[in-house]
């Protein structure tokens, strides 16, 4: 109970820190996903110059959260487990509330995500063990699907432990 606290402070600290402070104005169209290509590297969401960001993080993590993606799509449970902590906790859109990684390891394989496209990329250093990652994904999916194509704003914690970053906690939030 007092993780989840720790974790809704430091969000709460975060959002307050960003709030405060103003990006550049970014127009719609320069931020458009486009579903049909997969980026080499997700297209950066704009931040303020105060905040510093080592460039070799940021593609730590871009890496890493490729690497997410690319598992759910193939459905990879051994390729999907290694980037999470053993203590994860993620909720999804669908609202049936938060889920372990041994709940979302297991529910891998009713995914069914044809494509993606991730984009607005941000990293939020808090200390040197912990970063908080933003980004939106654009899923495709197959053409036999009922829904065709969603995007979810996505949140994820990330810790350094035992010298590897495992991802803590998820939140998704559908953006219509």
């Amino acid at each position: 109970m007092s993780g989840r606290f720790v974790l809704t402070w430091i969000v709460g600290l975060a959002s307050l820190a960003l709030a405060q402070q103003s990006a550049a104005p970014v127009s719609p169209s320069s931020m458009a996903p486009r579903p049909d290509t997969k980026p080499s590297k997700i297209p950066e969401a704009p931040m303020p110059d105060s905040v510093p960001v080592d460039p070799k993080l940021k593609d730590l993590f871009q890496s890493k959260i490729q690497s997410e993606w690319e598992a759910i799509k193939n459905k990879d449970k051994k390729a999907y487990a290694e980037l999470l902590a053993d203590d994860y906790q993620g909720v999804e859109v669908d609202g049936k509330g938060e889920r372990t990684k041994t709940q979302m390891l297991n529910e891998l394989a009713e995914e069914n995500v044809f494509r993606y496209t991730l984009w607005g990329f941000r990293v939020i250093p808090i200390g040197t063990d912990a970063a908080l990652v933003t980004y939106e994904s654009t899923m495709q999916f197959p053409p036999n699907a009922q829904v065709r194509l969603a995007r979810i704003y996505i949140s994820e914690l990330w810790v350094k432990r035992a010298g590897e970053w495992k991802e803590l906690h998820s939140q998704e939030t559908h953006v219509k």
